[in-house]
């Protein structure tokens, strides 16, 4: 049987075609445009999401046998709000994960609220992009469109609904929202009261490999696919790398380099740290995982290549590159500001160090080093948990770099391993609809069949120990940078 799975990102939504065996039959790619109406803000259409999936689902499998599709399940871009009104229609843009208005709701939420208590209720404090700081901005800024709010949907759980008709999330990008209770697994009531929504306006909330339904007539006729092709809810992006990654189970650690970063480590034990520096959240394998999530990683990568170097010769500009743990040039990767661990949407990029003989190779590898250091910050959090995580697994586009890869391994200072296929969220999610069409028993069983490590890079005790110094330095850059943020915001 075929099973896709699709990974509604940022910029584009990814298409894969995946048999029971695991063996990627074709991957489709279809891109789609992103408002930027005010600084800091960033809104998508969610007709656009749809348009584009339908036509990349007519792309991918034309020339297949489609009436061997069994399953179709999803991973997604997180936190971002999409509103329905009592028609179903969308009622304004939908508000991104990486979209920043939302600073004076997170204060009230922090601080009036209290972090105790969103902890208590969710598990999570408010970061400005969460849901819920979203729901109150708009109550706020926009009541009229609030008053409209008939479902309050995320982002490839909109696809979900336009395939099948069906109102559902999963766990996964429900803990997300600051509307969940993580620990078990339902929604909070009293983060419904403060955002003054009931939960009729939620989706029903589902494990991520749990059937939704099955897909429209009209759908499976437009897709020339059978009526029973099953959905799963499927997980957010992040979760849903994990599975393509076989980062589930227990104690296992995954690295994500994409337009976002992540250090993901699964756990079979609900836990949170101290300062809520960490996300702690349902994973699709149904239990737990903790989760740093820098807004900027790869992209601080593209930025400088595209925007500043005026170069698409990412390879070459690396190539240049030649030793590791000597540069004396430092990069805050803040670009869009930050959320783990200091949770400052004013936090902003920043080079220091350089003097008359700074290269632009040192300027290049300083941003390599700053996302990597920054992870590492995320990093340092979970052990102070007493997680020893050994090696660490890595997808993401960023991941493709080799340098960038020997990087982290030398400033986290574990192996860090490349697996066969990283398809990253698109194969999770097709992994996720063959667990949810009976392929496989469970999430752990899928990853331990189907993901393969291929290559390891492992750290070099001299470089590592140079490293250590550098990112000691790397630490006290921020806390001296935070108050001219405030000012230059």
């Amino acid at each position: 049987m075929l099973y896709i799975g699709v990974d509604l990102g940022t910029s584009a939504v990814k298409l894969l075609l995946m048999n029971g065996d695991g063996k990627i039959q074709k991957i489709v790619s279809r891109e789609y445009t992103i408002c930027f109406p005010h600084p800091g803000w960033s809104e998508q259409n969610p007709g656009d999401w749809f348009k584009e999936t339908m036509e990349g689902l007519k792309e991918l499998l034309s020339g297949q046998d489609r009436s061997k599709v069994a399953g179709i399940s999803f991973g997604g871009q997180m936190h971002g709000l999409v509103i329905l009104d009592e028609e179903d229609q969308v009622i304004r843009p939908a508000i991104l994960w990486n979209d920043g208005r939302t600073y004076e709701e997170c204060d009230y939420l922090n601080h009036m609220v209290g972090k105790e208590k969103l902890s208590e209720y969710t598990a999570n404090i408010s970061f400005t992009g969460f849901t819920a700081p979203k729901i109150l901005w708009v109550r706020n800024k926009e009541p009229e469109n609030f008053a409209r709010i008939r479902k309050i949907m995320l982002p490839k759980d909109y696809i979900a609904y336009r395939l099948t008709g069906v109102h559902c999330t999963d766990v996964s990008d429900a803990s997300g929202m600051l509307l969940f209770d993580v620990k078990n697994r339902c929604w909070s009531k009293e983060m419904l009261k403060i955002c003054g929504i009931q939960e009729e306006q939620l989706a029903k909330i589902h494990e991520s490999y749990e059937v939704v339904g099955t897909v429209l007539p009209e759908i499976a006729a437009e897709l020339e696919i059978p009526v029973t092709v099953k959905v799963a809810a499927g997980a957010g992006d992040n979760a849903a790398a994990a599975v393509g990654t076989g980062t589930v189970g227990d104690g296992m650690c995954n690295l994500s380099l994409g337009t976002s970063g992540t250090v993901f480590i699964s756990s079979k034990q609900f836990g949170v740290d101290r300062n809520n520096a960490l996300h702690a959240f349902a994973h699709a394998d149904g239990y737990y995982h903790l989760m740093g999530c820098m807004l900027s990683a790869a992209s601080c990568n593209k930025w400088w290549m595209d925007e500043i170097l005026g170069t698409k010769e990412y390879e070459t500009e690396q190539n240049t590159i030649e030793e590791l743990g000597e540069n004396h040039v430092y990069f805050l990767p803040y670009l869009m500001g930050e959320r783990s661990p200091h949770n400052d949407p004013n936090a902003r990029g920043t080079f220091i160090g350089m003097t008359m003989d700074t290269t632009r190779a040192d300027m290049t590898q300083a941003v390599l080093e700053g996302v990597a250091f920054a992870l590492r910050d995320s990093f340092e959090v979970a052990k102070s948990l007493g997680i020893q995580a050994e090696r660490t697994r890595i997808c993401g586009g960023g991941a493709r770099s080799l340098l960038w890869r020997q990087i982290i391994a030398n400033v986290m200072n574990i192996k860090v391993d490349m697996i066969e296929s990283e398809e990253g969220p698109a194969l999770g999610a097709a992994m996720l609809a063959a667990v949810a069409c009976g392929e496989y028993r469970n999430v752990k069983e899928a990853a331990e069949k189907l993901v393969k490590v291929v290559d390891t890079i492992e750290p070099d005790p001299k470089i590592a120990a140079k490293y250590e110094e550098r990112y000691r330095r790397f630490q006290k850059i921020y806390p001296a940078c935070k108050s001219l943020f405030e000012v230059i915001k």
